[in-house]
Parts: structure tokens; sequence; C-alpha cells
């Protein structure tokens, strides 16, 4: 319950007392550390970040220290093709694509890097033709047993899918607030996979292993035994037919499939959806057939002018669907009818799950804020996070994320703003590094906004 009064209490009293704190405490959470981080590790980094307290950083910036501590199979394949690595849980994984290994370097600055041109090639390749990227750093949570699905019907606040079929859902927590953003998988009856943010894999462990039952549940945290690869575009489905013998037609895998097959003569988890907003596929594997399945890939996508894309081109493409992201505009500051999650919550359904009765109030009440979509008249510079949005000359918000959406051509923004200035047609400004820049709601996403394309 967000008072003023309790709002004066300690975070950590808080969640002594009530169960919860008020705020978002990830910054603050053991959980943003998994095994990777040894007694060496933590000395390193703890290192560099003293010896760092009173340099600037920068938005862009990779810090070196204790880096390669958790790689995969594919790491030197991409450096050697000119990735630029960045790091998430402990885990390298591919930024943008440089020509060649010797420019695959990015200078840090508050400005639009030498990475921009190379994002924006990677973005229409996804978008005109097909394009591939690793998908290792999501987590991977599996439950199994006769209790599986009512207690993911407890747990989660949107509907459990059928056999072969997935869906998306928030979880909350008892507050109401927003504690996960989670695709959850049917395989059968008494087996199912969730998929989220890498780097929340520890703090949702904790979560679903507090909440089991005594028995008739199975929990294992699969994020390191599942890496993979994700497939877009419009020629995605042509290109995976050339390594799959599964009938890949709409009719027989539609969109929000999943199924146990293999592509490119390794055993995987094949799954209709893309975070890219295109006709897509995530596939997923064990480590060890992660090198075959890139080579399959690689070899089949060659007639398709296959482009092999990073984090940065993903971040890029999502913002032309109005799409928020775990840890920017999805964590537990905000709840589900504030974010527009709330349109998977099944209110409906017979379990009670876990922050119902917050989220039908809420959902009867009306919320007080809303997430919004940003177009800004950007020079050089696009926004990252933090920055203040103002409305006649007082500042209303704050943005949660933002960039370059480089298919549609525009700078874009996430932030969260009072009721009222959710829509369009709405003058705001946005500083960006010391300037005002004028900033519009934009409501309707830019790029496929009935969503046929992934569809298709």
């Amino acid at each position: 319950r967000r008072t003023a009064e309790n709002l004066r209490v300690p975070a950590i009293a808080q969640w002594i007392i009530e169960g919860e704190p008020s705020m978002d405490v990830w910054a603050m959470d053991v959980a943003r550390f998994g095994d990777f981080a040894t007694p060496e590790y933590g000395t390193v980094k703890s290192t560099e970040n003293y010896e760092r307290r009173f340099l600037m950083t920068f938005p862009n910036e990779e810090l070196p220290a204790m880096r390669c501590q958790k790689t995969t199979a594919l790491y030197d394949t991409f450096v050697e093709r000119g990735a630029v690595m960045g790091v998430a849980f402990g885990l390298e994984h591919v930024l943008w694509f440089a020509d060649s290994k010797d420019e695959a370097v990015e200078e840090p600055t508050f400005r639009r890097s030498n990475s921009f041109e190379y994002v924006a090639q990677e973005a229409k390749a996804v978008r005109e033709h097909v394009g591939a990227v690793e998908i290792a750093n999501y987590s991977k949570h599996e439950f199994s047993g006769p209790g599986a699905r009512d207690y993911l019907d407890r747990l989660l606040a949107g509907k459990i899918p059928p056999p072969g079929r997935i869906t998306l859902t928030p979880m909350l927590t008892h507050s109401g607030r927003l504690y996960g953003d989670l695709t959850v998988a049917c395989l059968d009856d008494e087996r199912f996979f969730l998929f989220g943010s890498g780097a929340a894999q520890e703090m949702h462990r904790r979560w679903f292993e507090s909440h089991l039952p005594d028995s008739g549940v199975k929990y294992r945290n699969r994020s390191d035994d599942f890496h993979g690869i994700g497939v877009a575009g419009p020629d995605a489905r042509t290109l995976l037919a050339k390594i799959c013998r599964l009938d890949l037609s709409n009719a027989a895998l539609p969109f929000r499939s999943i199924v146990e097959t293999s592509v490119g003569g390794v055993p995987v988890m094949l799954v209709r959806i893309s975070f890219s907003g295109e006709l897509g596929y995530e596939i997923y594997c064990a480590p060890q057939f992660q090198r075959r399945l890139f080579d399959a890939i690689d070899d089949a996508g060659r007639e398709l002018d296959l482009r092999w894309y990073g984090n940065r081109t993903l971040m890029s493409l999502r913002l032309e669907k109005n799409w928020g992201a775990w840890t920017l505009e999805f964590r537990p500051d905000f709840t589900p009818a504030e974010s527009g999650l709330d349109v998977f919550i099944a209110y409906d359904k017979d379990a009670d799950f876990i922050g119902k009765s917050a989220a039908i109030a809420e959902r009867d009440a009306g919320p007080k804020r809303k997430l919004v979509p940003l177009v800004v008249d950007a020079a050089d510079a696009d926004c990252a996070a933090d920055e203040a949005v103002m409305h006649d000359g007082e500042c209303v918000g704050f943005v949660t994320s933002g960039g370059y959406a480089h298919y549609i051509g525009k700078s874009m923004a996430m932030a969260y703003l009072p009721i009222e200035l959710a829509k369009e047609n709405v003058n705001l400004q946005i500083e960006i590094l010391g300037e005002l820049r004028d900033a519009t709601p934009q409501l309707t996403p830019l790029h496929d906004p009935s969503g046929a394309r992934m569809r298709a």
C-alpha cells in the first residue's frame, strides 16, 4: 500500500513488516547475482567500481573487469565476425556487429555512437529479409508434475495455455505490482516452461520456490541448460523450412505455438514467437548443440541475405512496436494497469492468483498514470533512461528507456505519465543533454500496428 506515511518508512522495514517494499529494490537485491559471482569475481568487480567512483559513466559503456566469465559456444565465432560484446547476468552477448573484427570497437558517448549505421543495417535486414540473434540470455524455468498447472494458475495472473501453446502473462506481488513479465509454455499436461528476463532469473527462482506446494510440483531453473537462436523476418519460415522436417505452415504451427522437434539435425524446443514484431521463431537447444544449430541456420540463410544481429537492434525493433522490457518499463515500481500488461490478466479465471484482489481494485478504479511511447524530436542524441519529461514547464514524468527506431527513422522513448496526459496530440518536452526536445505521445505502434506480420 503506497501512502504518504509508508513512503517515509525505510524500504527494508516495509519489506519485513508488510512482506514487500513499496519501491523496486533490485539494485540492492542479492538476486541480481548468480553463481558466476564467485569470491574472485566479486573482489575484482568491487575494485573496478571503487576505482571508477569519480569517473563519468556513459549509457553505452561496457566495463572490462572479469569479462568472459561466462560465454556460449558461439562466443569465439561471433567475435571473429566482428561482434561487439556486452554482458548481462554474467553472460557475454552480442550488442552489434561491425564489418570486421578490427572495427569492433565502440567509443563511450552520450550521443549516437559508431554503432548507429550498423544497427540500422541489422534492423533493415530483419524487417525486409531475415535476421538471426542468439537468445541464450533469456531465462527458462521448468515446472512438472500433476500439480504444475494448478500451481502456475495461482502464481500467474494470465491464462495457462493448453498443450502445444504459449501465452504471455504478468506475475504480480501480493499488493498487485509487477514481479514478472513472462511467457508460459505448455509442453504437455504436466510439463511447463516459463521464459523471461535472464537478469531476473534468481529473483524469480526465489519467488517460485517460496510458493511451491509440499508435493505435486517439481521446479528447476533451466536457464543454463538451454541456449538458443532466434530467427525473424519475412523470410524466416523459408529459412527454417530448409533445416526442419516439421510442417511450418500457419495452419500447422500457428502464432504462439511450441513443439519439441529437431532443427538443423539437433533436438530443440521450437517456439513460434519473436520480440522483433516480425514472423519469427525462438529455437532452444542444449549448449552442446548450439554450434551445430548455428551452422545449419547460417548455411541455410546464405541465399536469403541472412544477417546476424545483436541486442541493440532487438531493442530498437521493440520500440517501433511500443513494447516495454523487464527492468525498464516493467518492474515492481509499476502495476499491470499502469504498464498496459493488464490486457494479459485473466480476471475471470477461477484461480485466486497472487495479487488478484489488488489488480481488480485497480481495474475498477483506473490507474493514475500510464506507460506512454513517445516520438522525440532528437538531434544526435537519444533518450537512455531517467530523463525528465516536461509539460507546461513542470516535470510530469521520467523516461524508462529510449533509443532510435531505425526502420521507421524516428527517435523514441517510453515514459510513465499522468493519465490525463497519456493521449496523443499532447505537447511534451524531454531534457536530453541539457536541451529540451519536443516529444509527442504515439499510442499506436508505428510499425505493423495490427500485428499481422508476426502472425503471417
